[in-house]
């Protein structure tokens, strides 16, 4: 058999007034095994052990953004990453499940270690800046926002 095997990541699609989508861009340094340019993301994590999906929204977008008040509107799309994640001498793939989601706490922004900066794009800016690491079909739903 020749099976591939996946992670689940949860990412938060989070909108201000103006439609714009919070992008944080990511530090190389915090990336095991990645070699490359730092690049543009959406909030979001891995699923641990005994979480569901809001509890690993709440929890990855606060720990990357100070966001204590997360409003989860609807799931978005769920596509297959391009990024490959090291474990051991393999590699394993990613899934991504991505929620529409919205704040009242948008001023004070507060970075973890995982991340150097954040602003805010419009859908079209936010579409070429995440061609990194999503699909065209994400990409292209992106844009459409």
């Amino acid at each position: 058999m020749n099976e591939d095997n996946f992670h689940l990541g949860i990412k938060a699609l989070i909108r201000n007034a103006n439609g714009q989508i919070l992008l944080l861009k990511v530090n190389p340094k915090n990336l095991k095994g990645y070699v490359g340019q730092p690049y543009w993301d959406i909030p979001g994590g891995r699923i641990q052990f005994g979480s569901n999906v809001e509890e690993t929204l709440i929890r990855e977008v606060e720990e990357e953004t100070g966001i204590t008040d997360l409003i989860i509107i609807k799931p978005f799309l769920m596509i297959l990453s391009n990024v490959r994640i090291p474990q051991g001498e393999k590699t394993v793939g990613l899934i991504l499940s991505s929620y529409l989601c919205e704040s009242s706490q948008l001023e004070n922004i507060r970075l973890s270690e995982e991340h150097t900066e954040y602003n805010w794009f419009s859908p079209i800016q936010a579409s070429v800046l995440l061609k990194v690491k999503y699909s065209p079909d994400f990409i292209e739903k992106i844009a459409q926002l």
